[in-house]
């Protein structure tokens, strides 16, 4: 498979492409990765330095990919941080030349705005973007609960939820355009304690798969998890596979790095069970 992922890259650590491109090299697809900003470090850390790339030079990156006949093999675009609100109309540009070229080829969304802990952390031109242009043309959508109830203005999924609220929320955004979503991080009213859960849905069905909650905040896991579910999903064609190797690879990386004591996410130490998911949480069907 063959990936244009228009994303950020950070020189230290794993965010954005620095966090999408390697799981997905290590899966043995081929990545043509386009950054939107190129920072020393992710902005959590609440300093950092580099430039935010301006949306035609972004263009001009992936003109230049056109020019080389590439879009007719490209199977998937992936696209995350933007940076700028004008990198949508570049995505969405993006993604007609690769459609027009391979109809075939998808295109994945992560929305990153936020999270439950820190809120909204982008430019706030940046999220009206989203519904109003690239939510439209995405074929699959990978936001977090936060995410899920900012784009669909549910404030209740800001916090634990039921898994209809989740669900109807779901439903909503599927039907601006996505056929699949999958909401990567699940507060679920009733789930295990110390739990965090993923639900995929499309079509008629969805799935959901519990793993255990480690206590850290993991900067980049949104990343890795759009990307892993992009390729599985294309590879496998099952929406309940993609979702079981998914979890099962975060959860190897997640459970390193926590094991580590460091910060950033272990994907080099983790990247077997990226190669190789020991698919050990069962997926459940709930629709």
């Amino acid at each position: 498979m063959r990936v244009l992922s228009i994303q950020s890259h950070v020189a230290y650590g794993h965010v954005g492409n620095s966090a999408a491109v390697f799981p997905l090299q290590r899966l043995g697809h081929e990545v043509w990765p386009v950054l939107t900003v190129n920072f020393s470090n992710h902005t959590g850390y609440g300093e950092w330095r580099g430039p935010l790339i301006a949306a035609e030079d972004v263009a001009e990156v992936i003109t230049g990919i056109g020019e080389r006949g590439a879009f007719a093999t490209c199977d998937a675009i992936l696209s995350g941080y933007q940076g700028s609100p004008e990198i949508a109309d570049v995505i969405v540009d993006a993604v007609a030349q690769v459609k027009a070229a391979n109809p075939e080829a998808t295109y994945t969304c992560d929305p990153v705005m936020g999270n439950a802990t820190s809120g909204c952390f982008v430019n706030p031109a940046i999220p009206p973007k989203y519904r109003s242009t690239i939510i439209p043309v995405a074929d699959l959508l990978t936001p977090n609960q936060f995410e899920l109830g900012f784009i669909t203005d549910r404030d209740g999924l800001s916090g634990a939820s039921s898994l209809e609220s989740v669900l109807e929320a779901v439903d909503e955004v599927r039907a601006l355009g996505p056929s699949t979503v999958l909401v990567t991080s699940v507060v679920r009213i009733g789930a295990p304690e110390d739990s965090i859960e993923m639900l995929a849905v499309t079509g008629d069905e969805a799935w959901l798969v519990t793993t255990p909650r480690l206590p850290m905040k993991a900067n980049g896991s949104g990343d890795i998890t759009a990307a892993l579910f992009t390729a599985h999903l294309r590879t496998t064609g099952s929406a309940a596979d993609a979702l079981a190797r998914t979890a099962s690879s975060v959860f190897a990386v997640l459970r390193a790095t926590h094991e580590s004591g460091e910060r950033e996410l272990r994907l080099i130490e983790a990247q077997d069970a990226i190669a190789s998911p020991a698919n050990e949480f069962v997926v459940e069907q709930v629709r």
